[in-house]
């Protein structure tokens, strides 16, 4: 059986190591290609520049620094992006309203259906 989501280029941006030990343990098991991780803004800024990606779960808060300058950048290349937080969508900007949201803690399916939707999104 084929996944819908094998080889789905996803950027991880998360800076609590378990948290994105998870996720990249989900996205392996749905068969998508991580990029990165990357757990500080400036690293996820070259990483979203430099390599090809399809789309992103960005934590909102890395270390205190908002991760808003990676969405507006994301949102410049066409790359979908959802966000994961323990705060839903209170933490967002008005122009991130309406992005999807995962809430802290997720399961996997919860990510794998926020997956199939920017997959849609991205046109892949």
């Amino acid at each position: 059986m084929t996944n819908e989501l094998d080889g789905l280029r996803v950027l991880v941006v998360e800076d609590e190591m378990m948290v994105s030990m998870l996720i990249e343990d989900m996205l392996t098991d749905l068969g998508c290609t991580i990029v990165g991780p990357a757990s500080r803004l400036d690293e996820a800024l070259t990483l979203a520049r430099e390599l090809e990606l399809d789309c992103a779960v960005l934590d909102v808060n890395l270390g205190g620094q908002p991760i808003f300058p990676l969405a507006d950048l994301l949102r410049e290349k066409g790359a979908p992006f959802a966000f994961a937080t323990g705060y839903g969508d209170a933490g967002l900007r008005d122009v991130d309203r309406g992005a999807p949201v995962l809430q802290k803690p997720f399961r996997e399916a919860d990510l794998a259906r926020v997956l199939g939707e920017l997959k849609i999104k991205a046109g892949v």
